[in-house]
């Protein structure tokens, strides 16, 4: 049997680093939720100086939050499971899953009552982003419930149940997390 040559005009692959690999895919990922933070507080920043002089900051920070409850809640829709117990959990487990993508430490906590969760946010960019553009820790927290309140408000429209959602910790608040309590109200 011959042996087959090295040639030496032809390069060889680099063996595959896994590590390598997902600390790249790890810092394009946070890369695109610091632009996503951004483009939210440019667009804000932006809707702020076309509504001109006395424009109320507020009013706008809260419905560029809206419009992501809205869309963010047109995301569920497909992947709400009205056909199976646990609605309020399977409606929590969303929430983690998109307050994950945006580069939160998220967990959900279950109740002794089925019909109730707690979101639990240990970390969140949220506040930072806040923090980095001028805007107050208390529009943060309003930003973020009115955009949780919007998402849930359609969920609980399209699923045709009673679905509430509170904050009962915020880490802007300076107490340590963000704890939302989820449950579904007696028909």
């Amino acid at each position: 049997m011959a042996e087959v040559q090295e040639r030496p005009d032809v390069k060889r692959p680099k063996p595959f680093d896994a590590e390598a690999e997902i600390t790249k895919l790890w810092a394009k990922c946070q890369s695109a939720q610091d632009e996503i933070r951004r483009t939210f507080f440019q667009c804000r920043a932006a809707a702020i100086d076309m509504a001109g002089d006395g424009a109320d900051e507020e009013a706008v920070t809260l419905k560029a939050w809206e419009m992501k409850g809205k869309d963010t809640a047109k995301s569920y829709f497909p992947r709400v499971r009205l056909d199976k117990p646990n609605l309020v959990e399977n409606i929590a487990k969303l929430f983690v899953s998109s307050w994950r993508n945006q580069g939160a430490v998220v967990r959900l906590q279950k109740s002794e009552n089925p019909d109730e969760v707690f979101i639990v946010w240990e970390r969140c960019p949220w506040p930072t982003a806040h923090k980095q553009y001028g805007v107050s820790m208390a529009l943060d927290v309003a930003g973020c419930d009115h955009a949780l309140q919007t998402t849930l408000a359609d969920v609980a429209l399209f699923a045709n149940r009673k679905l509430k959602i509170e904050t009962v910790k915020a880490i802007p608040r300076g107490e340590g997390a963000c704890v939302r309590r989820l449950w579904l109200e007696a028909e």
